[in-house]
């Protein structure tokens, strides 16, 4: 009964504690960039950084995500600058070992529509789209479970 008690308590404190975690990385990520909160829900956040770019965030521990859109396809300097500070924020990896992923994922996206690299135990993965309304471009960093 005790041991009933203790894992229905555990479950019933599990959406409060992903919550907080996903509070520690909105903060994190809003206080590197600079973007604004656009919108959250309790593991998932959107951020305006400009007209044209926003950033998502997927929390989930140790495997959160963070993803850049830019409506364009020749995307700004200021596009990379803050996909790294982002990726930093929510992973602690260099930020020049995120740059350079980065832009060889971009680069690959640019040729084959999309791409990934491996970095420090996270993959980033880069997408072009050409549509109608016009051309987007979208790179994540998703971390790796730890095992």
């Amino acid at each position: 009964m005790r041991t009933a008690l203790a894992l229905l308590l555990v479950l019933a404190a599990s959406p409060a504690l992903a919550e907080s975690s996903c509070s520690d990385l909105i903060e994190r990520v809003r206080a590197a960039t600079g973007a604004e909160l656009a919108e959250r829900n309790a593991d998932f956040a959107r951020f305006d950084a400009s007209p044209q770019t926003s950033l998502t965030l997927s929390c989930a521990g140790d495997q959160s995500s963070v993803g850049a859109q830019y409506k364009g396809e020749t995307v700004p300097p200021e596009y990379d600058a803050l996909f790294v500070k982002a990726g930093h924020a929510v992973t602690g990896i260099a930020p020049d070992r995120l740059k350079e992923a980065a832009r060889q994922a971009r680069d690959g996206a640019q040729a084959k529509r999309h791409s990934t690299v491996d970095v420090d135990g996270a993959r980033v993965t880069c997408a072009v789209m050409r549509r109608d309304q016009g051309a987007l471009t979208q790179c994540a960093l998703l971390q790796r479970p730890s095992t």
